[in-house]
């Protein structure tokens, strides 16, 4: 049997992906080596969707999602926690004060809805928030989060629903190409033949690239979070502290729908590689971190931690859009740990994109997302 896509990957993008060509009426394959749907770096994820970027392609893409997941209980059924709480990047120093500074100006002109509060301000925003040295802050209040596995699950779904194929516990171990073009995908179990592949392999989509002779600038970087006891709602933003620590870029929290705070940080400098077991220095620099913000959060307990793979690229933009190296295969890869924030947006941009029903924004996002670009500038809110 063919199929008109195989898609590898069944995680943020590949799944959003297959319901919206599934339901252009295309044959759709799914394949992953993992059991079930979203196991990869989609259930380590803590939830968090932004327009709040610095890059105009990145905006576009989460001002997209952010209407998708606004309606989505709406549209399809489904309640995937979706709460438009904002975004809050707080600023205790000078340094962080003028980077947001400077970044809002640039925002507002691609259509975010965001502004500079002074202390005063952002305190009736955020209570809570440490009073001691605060500058001030930017807030987004349009940005939100939801829960990842409900998502993810409620797109496997729908794709099922809309004709999409899936094949759990297969690895890929090779792509037959032939006259420069893809011709089928071979697993462990059996061979799909299909004149297009789309790479969603997330972490992994490196390795994928290999089997084509397609080197991608992907790598996997370590990331570890935690969540606590739920306690009675109390903050509707996610936090973003966006300065240094030890062993940190910066950290970032949010109340999840059910009363839980889940929390992050960046690790400086990054830890490659695929290593997803837990830390036992992760717990103390990151409670330190956040209670210096939300002293109120001191006294909170913790109820496990987890480690996750961001797939970074070496500018922090995904690659998305066909090889020049081999036809017939597309990737949407790269995505640097936010695959839920532009994972909706993405699938859609790849079904017009496969049926050629792009829209002319879409050119904009494409130039800018080309997986044969060059990497020069670096995108500031990673």
């Amino acid at each position: 049997m063919s199929y008109d896509v195989v898609v590898i990957g069944a995680g943020s993008v590949g799944t959003p992906a297959a319901f919206y060509l599934a339901r252009e009426g295309l044959k759709v394959l799914v394949i992953d080596r993992l059991p079930s749907p979203g196991q990869g770096s989609n259930k380590a994820a803590i939830g968090g969707v932004r327009a709040t970027h610095s890059e105009p392609a990145k905006i576009r893409l989460g001002l997209r999602t952010i209407e998708i997941l606004s309606r989505f209980a709406e549209e399809f059924g489904y309640d995937v926690e979706w709460r438009p709480g904002g975004y809050v990047f707080v600023a205790y120093r000078p340094e962080e004060e003028k980077t947001l500074k400077e970044l809002v100006a640039v925002q507002r002109s691609f259509g975010l809805d965001i502004r500079w509060c002074d202390a005063d301000e952002l305190l009736r925003i955020v209570p809570d928030l440490n009073p001691v040295g605060l500058r001030g802050g930017t807030y987004s209040p349009g940005d939100g989060h939801c829960s990842p596995l409900l998502l993810n699950h409620a797109y496997y779904e729908l794709a099922k629903g809309a004709g999409a194929e899936f094949r759990f516990g297969e690895e890929v171990e090779g792509v037959e190409v032939r006259a420069g073009r893809v011709q089928a995908v071979r697993t462990n179990k059996g061979v799909y033949p299909t004149a297009l592949l789309l790479n969603a392999a997330g972490a992994w989509a490196a390795k994928i690239g290999k089997l084509l002779g397609v080197e991608h600038p992907v790598y996997p970087d370590c990331h570890e979070a935690g969540i606590t006891e739920p306690v009675a709602h109390f903050l509707d933003p996610m936090i973003v502290d966006i300065r240094p620590g030890p062993g940190s870029a910066n950290c970032y929290f949010h109340q999840l729908a059910t009363g839980q705070i889940a929390f992050c940080i960046t690790p400086e400098p990054p830890i490659l590689g695929e290593d997803r077991r837990e830390t036992s220095v992760f717990l103390p620099q990151v409670a330190k971190r956040i209670v210096q913000v939300v002293p109120r959060l001191a006294g909170i307990r913790v109820r496990r931690t987890w480690r996750g793979l961001y797939p970074m690229t070496p500018d922090g933009l995904p690659l998305v859009g066909f090889a020049e190296e081999v036809k017939g295969y597309l990737v949407a890869i790269g995505l640097c740990g936010q695959g839920v924030m532009l994972g909706p947006a993405l699938g859609e941009l790849l079904s017009r994109l496969v049926t050629n029903k792009t829209k002319p924004g879409d050119q904009i996002v494409l130039e800018k997302l080309s997986p044969s670009r060059s990497f020069q500038a670096q995108e500031v809110l990673r």
